[in-house]
């Protein structure tokens, strides 16, 4: 098929060349340009979007004028629907959508047109080319929700501290080009406000996160930082972000010193407030009762840094006495360095110190100490024997019910003089303050004691209501912290402040009268109450208006009466105003009024009876008795019946009984305010007539008394959950309620324990205080307590769950920092020799150990292995100690543990392999018995033998160190006698010994070695106690000789001593002080002498100890010294002039100006000698030769020097002698000039202006002067870099000179006048080459 189109194309072609017929026109394009259709399409173009409108191909494809034929080629997936009569093309994505993107990857569309020539039967391809652009329709996304790192708050600015969105770790977008392209940045987290100022991301491109804020851990530990991903659309309103949470945790460092405890911050700041503690210790106490001192609160202080891990990188805490007064502090007490305990050191005479303040340091161990200071006052107390005492055994006072909080209790009612509460203490000077501790037994919320001073002032914490409780009684005492007074009687007194107004039960009263009622009759008596006491409780009465003259009152009774004279005429009415009014100061009464209201009625023979009052008013607690009489309700009738009296209405329940006869009014059944609070009696008095009968209100109301305790509400929860690492996290809430009137029913509560944890507020709402730690405590029994307002407050009390959630915030922490173990050469190939275990303290943890391979020698990965779930550790070969490289094979190396599904760093221990030599031998005794002798008064510590055995183990290493020991069982009574020295194998006496002569004891020595095991031998050493006969006695106890001189020759005798004993040959040894063998002793005649040459410089004295023994103890080579034959002999060296003089230098150069005078110093020279006295002092001498060259002079009487001082001067002047030297030799001769003699050079340059250079330094020419030596040696040092051994000196120093003439004088610099002298040439170093 393909080789009949292309003939036909080709045909076509060749026919269109021969022939310009039209009809081979057609199926070609009309247009020009390039043969293919390229167009562009957005993705996601909707089904029948028009891809090409018209393709311009010659000839008609529909109808009967038909010329060609159109159709799609290679429409894969049929993408592409073609309408041949318009010749256009369309998008076909009926059901699907044209994605670029994965996983669809559709880039391009490709189809053929293929047109027939209908007329020759021709066919064309015209090739369209769909290109589809990529549209901004995906966000980025990235590969985990949640990023981690953790980071030290010590980290510089702009390190980068995480790199973790670099590659495919960080969003990935599958859009293309731009769209497709991801930079990062940091957003705002409203949560956590701080993120965006802290970290930043410079290069959004790259997305690493850099710091740019300090970081401090005590402020944040943990940051959750917004990170957003964009691509980069061209229009940034196309762009599309995502965002994931990069979570900063950081880490404690080391940048915060302690701080001592307890700690009151200052405002909202991290700094304490200055803390001193306080000691008290009584007069010539003993150290050993009261160490340590006890000091309030204990001295403790805690590195701010509490989270460095791992823990084993917390600093440890010294502490540390900086200074103190009086200076003496230091005598008499300490401060351990590691507890903060003071202890005392010696008693304290109260006569000599009363008091020392103490300025106490507590510092890092680590190198940063970052020291913290505190005060601590001591007071030396006398010696407390006597108990305090109040001056009055009771005290008084008062106080007015108006007086603010803080008032001071007042002595008298008048309130002009505070009560002063005085308590002495015998132990204490009566003018100074005893520094007593006051308590009350109870008011202890109400009343406070002042805390200083010889009178104290009580002063008051709450407002007092005098109607409420009108006086307080406490008792009171003091202590002095040991001793208690005799409690004290304190009653305060509350004063009354008018602070009520009088007040009727009625705003009005009605009342009926009768004509014939007489002057004088009772018209009704008026009651009002004032709750204050005294004169202003007391109420006068009066009638202000609409008496007309016709009723007078009562001032004192309210009572109101028909006035003298009057008669009633009916139908007269009255309203009448009367004022109650209480007769408290005039400026300060208070009043009110009411209004009866009297109409007048025609004469009644038959009148009811009636109630004095229409309303009676009466407060009745709650707690009130049964059988209590309330009132009583008396009524009158004018006829004079019998009254009859009943509760017509109101006590539904029988609360409330009115005796018929008499009119008392009862409680027959106890009240409960909680029920019903108020009542309301209609009484009635009856005389037994039609219409006699008369009724009167009483209003009861029911007082309250606390007689209810809070009660919990059941319905809410009492089991919670906190998350761990949450300060003010929300637990729970309860509530009480409490049926009570008042402050009786007013619910506080609070926390009964844990209060430093949690909290509650006035609703109820518990939260924590600080964040919780589960690994430290994962549940809590939480007990609230709600009680009442209540004078006596009644309380409830429940308890609550709360759990600690778990969060992941720990590394597995190993049981030991470090591991050390022992491994025996030659165990077997996977032994295990160490099992190491972690802990994680968060839940659900699944640890993992391994070596850490970082750092580790290749060594330990071939040699050792560890089990990543046991931990433990084998060993993967045979190892032969002999034929480790290392002479003690050790290896160390690092162990990690991790928690696989946690994000916290791995927990680090290190573990030390130690290889042990086996132990192959055993100590060998050089004999089987040893013997010794002893005498019977030897001292403590005398030696009597000594054993010695050998271990064949190798030297150096544990198992060929040999040790000594007495067997204590074999022989318990030697033993506790005698000893062998551990080291030595001396065995020596334990006691200063007195024994029998000739008694024999027997010791059982034990030699054993370090090794692994333990390995020992055993030998007998027998020891005779000698006869006192057989031991000699010296003459003398100490022996002192003439001196020595150090010239003596090798065998000069020194002196004898001397030792006699009872039929013995004496042998004489020296036992110490001979150490470099520079005496010999003849062990016969006693006879010390020299054996070497002495020198008086190296020892000026000698002191030998010797000792004197029988022959008898010598032959059995042994050797019994006591106190009587041992001596000690001093030898003194005389000093001998041995020594020549050497001088500090062997050329000593100087430098003398041409203008310089007669006698003018030059230089010192200066010869030591290492022998004594005269010998060391010297006269020195000039010794000057003819000069040798063309510029050295005769210096033949140009210099002197002082024969003592060794100060060289002129003798001449040398003018125009400039660039000549002088060289001469200076002689030092010892014993002022009678001894040795040695010589030196000196060589003096003669030197003008010329060639003097000016050093202008800017300090004073004192300051110069005074640091003159310093600064010619750092002269010195620069000059001689460029010319080896020059000398420099200074000609002079003054100010420095300013100005034309150089006259102006500027003492606040110094102008150094210096030259230099090069030795090579002798002469002055030019002042051009001085200046370089």
């Amino acid at each position: 098929m393909g080789t009949r189109v292309l003939f036909l194309l080709l045909l076509s072609t060749c026919l269109g060349q021969d022939t310009e017929d039209w009809q081979y026109e057609e199926c070609k394009l009309s247009r020009l340009g390039p043969p293919a259709t390229i167009i562009a399409i957005d993705e996601g173009s909707p089904n029948g979007t028009l891809l090409v409108e018209d393709m311009q191909i010659n000839g008609v494809a529909e109808g009967p004028d038909r010329t060609i034929s159109l159709s799609l080629k290679d429409n894969h997936d049929y993408w592409v629907i073609l309408d041949s009569a318009k010749q256009a093309l369309y998008l076909n994505s009926t059901g699907r959508i044209l994605d670029r993107d994965p996983p669809s990857y559709i880039q391009s569309i490709v189809v053929q047109v293929q047109c027939t020539n209908e007329l020759i039967g021709t066919v064309i391809l015209h090739e369209v080319r769909i290109v589809v652009r990529d549209r901004n329709d995906n966000a980025p996304r990235f590969q985990q929700p949640r990023y981690y790192v953790a980071i030290s708050e010590l980290t510089p600015i702009g390190t980068t501290i995480f790199s973790g969105f670099s590659g495919t770790n960080g969003a990935t977008d599958i859009d293309d080009g731009p769209n497709g392209q991801i930079e990062y940045t940091v957003q705002d987290n409203p949560n956590e406000p701080m993120g965006k100022k802290t970290f930043d991301i410079p290069l959004t491109m790259l997305g690493s996160v850099v710091l740019r804020e300090r970081l401090n851990y005590e402020e944040i530990t943990r940051y959750l930082v917004i990170i957003q991903a964009n691509d980069r659309a061209p229009y940034p309103s196309d762009r599309r972000t995502a965002t994931a949470t990069l979570t900063v945790d950081v880490l404690d460092g080391d940048d915060l010193g302690p701080m001592f405890l307890p700690c009151t911050p200052v405002g909202k700041t991290r700094d304490c407030s200055p803390i001193t503690y306080r000691a008290n210790i009584l007069e010539l106490t003993d150290p050993m009762k009261v160490n340590p001192v006890n000091v309030t609160p204990p001295i403790q202080a805690a590195d701010q840094d509490r989270n460095i891990q791992p823990p084993s990188d917390r600093p440890g805490i010294l502490y540390s006495i900086l200074i103190g007064k009086p200076e003496s502090y230091a005598e008499y007490f300490s401060l351990n360095r590691s507890t903060a305990e003071l202890l005392l050191l010696k008693p304290i005479d109260r006569e000599l110190y009363r008091r020392f303040d103490l300025v106490i340091k507590a510092e890092q161990d680590n190198g940063h100490p970052l020291p913290v200071l505190a005060n601590l006052q001591i007071e030396v107390l006398d010696e407390n024997n006597q108990a305090p005492y109040f001056l009055e055994t009771s005290y008084y006072g008062y106080i007015s019910e108006a007086s603010p909080v803080g008032t001071t209790i007042m002595t008298n009612a008048s309130l002009s003089t505070p009560l002063a509460i005085v308590a002495l203490d015998n132990d204490v000077e009566e003018t100074k303050d005893p520094q007593l501790q006051f308590s009350l037994d109870t008011y202890s919320d109400l009343f406070s004691v002042s805390a200083t001073g010889i009178r104290r002032y009580l002063t008051l914490l709450q407002p007092l209501d005098r109607e409420k409780q009108d006086f307080y009684a406490f008792t009171m005492q003091a202590s002095d912290g040991v001793q208690q007074s005799i409690p004290v009687t304190v009653t305060i007194m509350v004063l009354d402040a008018n602070d009520n107004t009088p007040t009727f039960a009625n705003v009005s009263y009605n009342v009926d009268l009768y004509t014939d009622m007489m002057p004088g009759e009772t018209v009704l008596q008026l009651s009002a109450v004032d709750h204050d006491a005294g004169p202003n409780g007391q109420i006068t009465y009066r009638i202000l208006a609409g008496d007309q003259g016709h009723f007078l009152i009562s001032n004192k009774t309210g009572i109101i009466t028909v006035a003298p004279g009057v008669e009633l005429t009916m139908g007269r009415s009255y309203a009448l105003t009367v004022e109650a009014m209480d007769n408290g100061p005039t400026a300060h009464r208070r009043s009110s009024i009411t209004t009866v209201y009297i109409e007048v009625l025609p004469p009644n023979n038959q009148s009811p009876p009636r109630f004095p009052r229409q309303h009676y008013n009466l407060e009745i607690s709650e707690a009130m008795r049964t059988g209590a009489t309330l009132l009583n309700l008396q009524a009158v009738d004018r006829e004079g019946d019998p009254i009859s009296y009943n509760i017509h209405s109101g006590d539904p329940h029988g609360h409330f009984a009115l005796q018929q006869r008499t009119g008392y009014l009862v409680l027959v059944e106890a009240l409960d305010r909680e029920s019903s609070d108020y009542y309301t009696l209609v009484v009635s008095a009856s005389d037994g007539h039609p219409d006699g009968i008369s009724t009167a209100t009483v209003n009861i109301v029911v007082t309250d008394v606390n007689d209810n305790d809070p009660l919990f509400d059941s319905s809410l929860p009492v089991n919670f959950t906190v998350i761990e690492e949450q300060d003010h996290a929300y637990v729970g809430q309860v509530k009480a309620t409490d049926p009570d009137l008042g402050p009786s029913g007013q619910v506080h509560y609070r926390l009964v324990n844990h209060q430093n944890l949690f909290s509650i507020n006035a609703s109820g709402a518990i939260s924590t205080s600080v964040s919780l730690d589960r690994e430290v405590k994962s549940h809590y029994d939480l007990i609230v307590e709600a009680w009442d307002g209540g004078v006596d407050p009644r309380r409830s009390r429940l308890t609550l769950s709360v759990a600690v959630l778990d969060v992941d915030d720990n590394s597995p922490v190993f049981t030991q920092q470090g591991y050390t173990v022992s491994l025996p050469e030659n165990s077997a190939k996977d032994t295990v020799i160490l099992q190491v275990q972690a802990i994680d303290a968060d839940l659900s943890s699944n640890l993992t150990y391994q070596i850490r391979a970082e750092g580790s020698d290749q060594d330990v990965i071939q040699l050792f292995h560890i089990h990543p779930t046991t931990g433990e550790l084998s060993v993967l070969k045979v190892l032969d100690y002999e034929t480790l490289a290392k002479p003690e094979p050790t290896y160390t190396f690092i162990v990690e543990v991790l928690d696989s599904g946690g994000i916290m760093p791995p927990g680090l221990a290190a573990v030390t392999v130690k290889i042990m030599d086996m132990n192959d031998f055993s100590p060998v005794f050089s004999r089987s018995v040893y013997r010794g002798m002893v005498a019977p008064n030897a001292v403590k510590g005398t030696i009597v033998a000594t054993v010695m055995a050998n271990d064949s183990d190798p030297v150096n290493t544990p198992a060929g160190l040999v040790h000594y020991k007495v067997d204590q069982e074999s022989h318990p009574y030697s033993a506790s006698i005698f000893d062998v020295e551990e080291q030595t194998g001396n065995v020596v006496t334990r006691v200063n010994l007195n024994e029998e002569p000739n008694l024999k004891f027997s010791l059982l020595v034990v030699a054993y070695d370090g090794g692994e095991p333990v390995k020992k031998n055993t030998t007998l050493v027998e020891i005779t106690v000698l006869q006192p006969s057989v031991i000699p006695v010296f003459t003398q106890e100490e022996y002192r000789f003439p001196p020595v001189s150090e010239e003596a020759p090798v065998g000069t005798p020194v002196g004898v001593i001397t030792a006699a004993a009872v039929n013995q040959t004496i042998i004489y040894s020296i036992m110490e002080g001979n150490e470099g063998g520079v005496f010999t002793l003849n062990e016969t005649t006693g006879l010390i002498s020299t054996a070497k040459l002495l020198d008086y410089e190296t020892s000026a004295s000698y002191v030998l100890k010797v000792e004197a023994d029988s022959m008898r103890v010598v032959s059995n080579n042994l050797r019994a010294p006591s106190k009587s034959n041992t001596a000690r002999v001093v030898i003194d060296v005389s000093d001998e002039n041995d020594h020549s003089p050497v001088f500090t230098k062997p050329l000593y150069i100087g430098g003398v100006a041409e203008d310089a005078k007669t006698f003018t110093s030059v230089l010192q020279v200066q010869a030591l000698d290492k022998d004594t006295g005269n010998y060391s002092s010297m006269l020195y001498h000039l010794n000057i030769r003819p000069p040798a060259g063309k510029d050295s002079k005769d210096s033949k009487d140009g210099f002197v020097i002082d024969p003592y001082t060794a100060v060289l001067k002129t003798a001449i002047m040398f003018r125009n002698m400039r660039r000549t030297y002088f060289k001469f030799e200076v002689v030092a001769t010892d014993n002022y000039g009678q001894g040795h003699s040695s010589k030196a050079e000196i060589v003096v340059s003669v030197v003008n202006q010329l060639d003097m250079q000016v050093v202008v330094l800017n300090v004073p020419p004192t300051v110069v002067e005074k640091n003159k030596e310093r600064l010619l040696s750092v002269l010195e040092r620069h000059v001689q870099d460029q010319i080896p051994g020059a000398k420099v000196v200074v000609e002079t120093i003054g100010p420095h000179r300013t100005g034309d003439g150089l006259d102006q004088e500027d003492y606040s610099k110094s102008d150094l006048m210096v030259y230099a002298i090069d030795p090579l040439t002798n002469r002055a170093v030019s002042r051009q080459e001085l200046f370089k």
